[in-house]
């Protein structure tokens, strides 16, 4: 039974390799068949007219009737050639056959019936002979090499089984038939090491290994399932399964080609073990699309080697796809920081009488396409990925060196605020690069803000308070960000050399729903006052908010009411305005 479904896939893959190459393609057989009616409809013309005396008058001129014969006798050949052309085998002979036939009739006319007449079309029937039969071997010769190609086109050189176009083809078909399957992807573990420590030959030895490992057991049949196997790419090959009755089942029969890859390989006379990463999604359950399917089975393969834990198998599911996010927004992030598509824009902020304070730093980063990606998506990833302060880093000498290069031209009072995460902050070298950032632009210490967000007291206070506290001792102020969404003691914050609280927009966004929203953040305020903090609310944006605001004390906003986040350009021109 396996046989017969491993033939199956095989007849699949020819009629795509047909339909790519044109092969098998040929005119329809009523063509054929008038093609031989009209060679045999010519013949007779030839014949008749060959041996006739008769004359046909164009105007002034008159013309033997006989001179027609070669006409039609090159138009009977015609009809040969095209037989052998687009027929092949049974083309080439069928015209042989007529022509071996119609030749001793020929010669036959011309020796007793003394028609000489007819001598040009035995030279003409012989010639015809003659290109047929190198049409025809010649021809024999192409669809050999053809062959050759197509095999190539379906084959994975180094290890001899199919390769990706022909395991996406089996797929294409399966799901085009509505046909339930499995994708499975597997992928080698740690196989560039052994690239690395043993060289290209040891790799290939076992990827040849591994690949006759795999086939062998899809061949043997003792999954029970009918299977067919693939390598894609590199160290990662394609299996397909059909014919699983559960779940459950499925599994073991992929728990079967894991057990055959973990045996031992030898290798230049070393003894390896190699593990693999098993992900798989079902047809049409994970996956109702060639694209899907595959996909799917993808994530779930990276799934497993991400978290490196021991279950090499791992069937795809819906929250994978967050993973897969990450892991393209994670992509995005590296690609704008290497690729210099990291920039900044600021935001102002003003005291109650509209007058300018200074500007937050706000990192934006670009896609290869030019379009701007949301700081809501790609800060929390930058953030989980570890790749925050290098973002930041690149904004403060940016942003840094932009204000620094305005402040020695104007003498401007403004100050520039840069925001700092909590590892950003324990980085050993951060008092350093704050430092150095002050020397290179020139922006006066005090000048110069660094928002640290209160999940800092919360999390890292004792650790990272040496840090803050030589910031403080350097003059450059201190504000702590999002104030109000945290759980940090009074006790805490009396200790934190802060210079300003910023009250996050959340609470900025209820003050005018009611009476108590609006208490709290009266308290905030009066709370930053008593221990001797500015305080600036962000994301004001209604004339209402601003009028409660003034009333209750708070010292600066921050708000699209009175500025939106600026290009340089446009930062330049509201602090000389």
């Amino acid at each position: 039974m396996s046989d017969k479904v491993h033939n199956k896939d095989n007849r699949i893959i020819e009629t795509t390799l047909n339909n790519m190459y044109d092969a098998g393609k040929r005119p329809p057989e009523r063509i054929f068949w008038f093609l031989v009616v009209a060679y045999l409809i010519t013949n007779v013309v030839v014949s008749s007219t060959a041996t006739s005396g008769g004359t046909i008058s164009f105007g002034e001129h008159s013309i033997q009737v006989y001179t027609f014969a070669g006409v039609f006798s090159s138009i009977s050949n015609m009809c040969v050639i095209f037989m052998s052309v687009y027929y092949g085998k049974k083309g080439y002979w069928s015209g042989l056959t007529l022509l071996l036939i119609q030749l001793p009739l020929v010669l036959l006319s011309i020796i007793k019936g003394h028609n000489l007449n007819s001598i040009p079309g035995v030279f003409g029937s012989l010639l015809t002979m003659t290109a047929i039969t190198f049409v025809y071997f010649n021809g024999k010769k192409i669809d050999n090499y053809q062959k050759k190609l197509r095999d190539v086109a379906v084959t994975d050189i180094l290890t001899g089984i199919p390769n990706g176009f022909a395991c996406d083809e089996l797929v294409n078909t399966l799901t085009r038939r509505n046909e339930p399957f499995a994708n499975v992807t597997i992928n080698l573990n740690a196989f560039k090491s052994i690239n690395d420590t043993m060289g290209f030959d040891a790799g290939n030895q076992i990827l040849m290994d591994t690949a006759y490992r795999l086939k062998s057991v899809a061949e043997s049949g003792e999954t029970g399932t009918f299977d067919f196997v693939g390598r894609t790419s590199g160290d990662e090959f394609s299996l397909i399964i059909r014919g699983y009755k559960t779940p459950d089942e499925l599994y073991k029969v992929i728990q079967i080609y894991d057990e055959a890859i973990n045996k031992q390989y030898t290798v230049l006379d070393c003894d390896l073990f190699v593990s693999a990463s098993f992900g798989y999604a079902l047809y049409p359950e994970d996956g109702d699309t060639l694209d899907s399917v595959i996909s799917h089975s993808n994530i779930a393969m990276n799934e497993v080697k991400r978290k490196n834990n021991g279950n090499h198998i791992l069937r795809y599911t819906e929250d994978l796809n967050q993973n897969k996010k990450l892991i393209e927004m994670e992509s995005k992030i590296r690609s704008a920081i290497d690729n210099d598509r990291v920039f900044f824009m600021l935001q102002p902020q003003f005291d109650m009488e509209h007058r300018l304070r200074g500007f937050e730093a706000l990192a934006r980063i670009k896609d290869k396409d030019g379009t701007i990606i949301n700081p809501g998506d790609f800060i929390p990833v930058a953030e989980k990925v570890g790749l925050i302060d290098k973002i930041d880093g690149i904004i403060y000498k940016k942003a840094g060196g932009f204000i620094g290069e305005h402040i020695k031209k104007t003498g401007s009072k403004v100050t520039l605020s840069i925001n700092v995460s909590v590892m950003h902050l324990m980085k050993k070298d951060f008092i350093d690069e704050i430092s150095s950032l002050l020397r290179t632009t020139g922006i006066p210490a005090d000048q110069l803000e660094v928002e640290i967000t209160e999940s800092v007291m919360i999390e890292s206070l004792e650790k990272a308070m040496d840090r803050i506290s030589t910031l403080h001792m350097m003059g450059i102020k201190i504000a702590i960000d999002d104030f109000g969404t945290g759980f940090s003691s009074l006790s805490y914050l009396s200790e934190f050399p802060a210079n300003l609280l910023k009250i996050d927009k959340a609470f900025i966004d209820k003050l005018l729903t009611g009476e108590t929203s609006k208490q709290y953040v009266a308290g905030i305020i009066s709370l930053g006052h008593t221990m001797g903090f500015d305080v600036i609310s962000e994301g004001v944006e209604e004339d209402e908010q601003l009028e409660v605001l003034q009333r209750i004390g708070c010292n600066y906003i921050q708000g699209f009411i009175w500025g939106r986040p600026l290009l340089p350009e446009d930062a330049e021109k509201l602090i000389t305005d």
